[in-house]
Formats: structure tokens, C-alpha cells, sequence
């Protein structure tokens, strides 16, 4: 399966739109895993946890859309966008959508 935020592939020819699809994740308890409250003052370390808890989080939705442009028999996915959003209560809302397309 092929990803991009492009609306095409160079030297590759859509030959069918098969409709709109999307991934989401929301993981509400990232930032404490394996982060004490002392941590939570160590902002290299604690940062460093998030980076990691939203990388996560947005290999999951990617595996989601993944998921739902099989389901049309897509060969790839064009014009890619990526939504995430971080609140201050440590909740992780990432979204994905792109149009899935059968390639010549």
C-alpha cells in the first residue's frame, strides 16, 4: 500500500477513485507511561515520553486507514492529511484521511 499527501504518484496513473477514507485514534493515558511525578519535571525525559506515546498513536490510525483502503481494494492512498490533536489533560487525538485509488 502506497501513502501520500500528493494528489498523484510520478510515474504512476490512478485509474479509479474508490472513495474517501479515514483512520482515528484517541489514547487518553500516554503521557504517564513509565513517567513518574518526579519525572514530570524533567521536561527532557517527559518530553521525550510524549514524542514517543504520539508516535504510537499515529502508527495506529495509519494501520486504521491501512485497514479501511483494503477494504475498497485500493492499491494507495493520495492526498493525505493528518490531524492530531493534544490536550492538556494528556489526551492524544490523531485523524487521517486521504482517497483511496486503484493505480495502472
Amino acid at each position: 500500500m502506497l501513502f501520500t499527501t500528493t494528489n498523484n504518484f510520478e510515474n504512476r496513473e490512478i485509474i479509479e477513485y474508490l472513495g474517501l477514507v479515514t483512520g482515528m485514534t484517541y489514547n487518553v493515558n500516554y503521557s504517564y507511561k513509565g513517567v513518574s511525578f518526579k519525572d514530570m519535571f524533567n521536561m527532557k525525559k517527559y518530553y521525550s515520553q510524549i514524542e514517543s506515546a504520539i508516535e504510537e498513536v499515529k502508527e495506529s490510525t495509519f494501520q486504521k486507514l491501512k485497514e479501511n483502503a483494503e477494504k475498497l481494494n485500493a492499491d494507495a492512498v493520495v492526498g493525505i492529511n493528518v490531524d492530531m490533536e493534544i490536550s492538556a489533560g494528556g489526551a492524544v487525538l490523531v485523524s487521517i484521511t486521504g482517497t483511496a485509488v486503484k493505480l495502472k
